[in-house]
């Protein structure tokens, strides 16, 4: 008996130590705009897979994007931006056949909630995007303006913000008078509204790839949860769109 019990006690030892050898950490670097939704998904993907654990780095696409080929350790990537995710892709840090397009977006204003809605941006003394060298939401923000023609009479009145969160900051404490956003940042705050009479000039669209850098099982178990139905219809309820996304080389489409 008292063979037996240590047998059984080996047994244990032995299945812990392969649990834990089991247990594993990936991260993912991915746009500021999406930070409730991972935070969302990763919760319940943690909840069904307890032996992964997921770290978020969450920041502007461009910032992103210089980290990880600087060597920055990350397993998947999630970009706002498609250019900035192609630089990656062009490094060879993510392969073709581990990518693709997975959401679209849309930019709106915003304004402080408790503001009269403006009826036209000259009204405004201060205006808060994101940097468009780093920030992919500034970049289509100065694309909207630039095709209005209005960026360069605008420009001295433009704050430049390190991520799309921050812009989101600054018109929630009324630091700015106004600000563009994605419609999906816009929707989770009580704290702005979206003037939907300023107009936006056209820009590029607005698409999401997500690719593996650093393969391993359960990184590709989150990849692939985060195209699942699951995923998606918190994608969906926080004001994304799914797209089927595929890559052309280095072109992404959503045909």
């Amino acid at each position: 008996m008292k063979m037996k019990r240590i047998l059984y006690i080996l047994l244990a030892l032995s299945l812990l130590t392969a649990c834990q050898q089991e247990e594993e950490e990936i991260t993912i670097s991915a746009a500021a705009s999406l930070t409730d939704t991972l935070q969302e998904i990763v919760q319940q993907f943690e909840e069904e897979n307890p032996h992964i654990n997921v770290s978020l780095n969450l920041g502007g696409s461009g910032s992103l994007s210089q980290q990880i080929i600087q060597g920055a350790p990350a397993d998947i990537f999630f970009s706002a931006s498609v250019p900035h995710f192609d630089r990656v892709l062009q490094a060879g840090l993510i392969k073709e056949e581990n990518a693709r397009a997975l959401l679209a977006n849309e930019l709106v204003w915003i304004q402080p909630q408790s503001d009269q809605p403006a009826t036209t941006v000259g009204s405004f003394d201060q205006m808060a995007i994101g940097t468009p060298e780093t920030v992919p939401a500034g970049n289509y923000a100065k694309q909207a303006l630039t095709a209005q023609g209005i960026y360069q009479e605008i420009k001295e009145k433009l704050i430049f913000t390190k991520d799309v969160r921050q812009v989101m900051q600054y018109v929630e404490t009324s630091n700015v008078d106004a600000g563009i956003v994605y419609r999906t940042d816009a929707l989770i705050s009580d704290k702005v509204q979206i003037n939907e009479t300023l107009p936006l000039g056209k820009h590029e669209p607005i698409i999401y790839p997500v690719g593996i850098i650093e393969d391993s099982q359960a990184v590709e178990a989150f990849y692939n949860y985060l195209q699942s139905a699951k995923a998606l219809d918190i994608f969906q309820q926080y004001g994304f769109q799914e797209i089927d996304g595929d890559t052309d080389g280095n072109i992404f489409s959503t045909d």
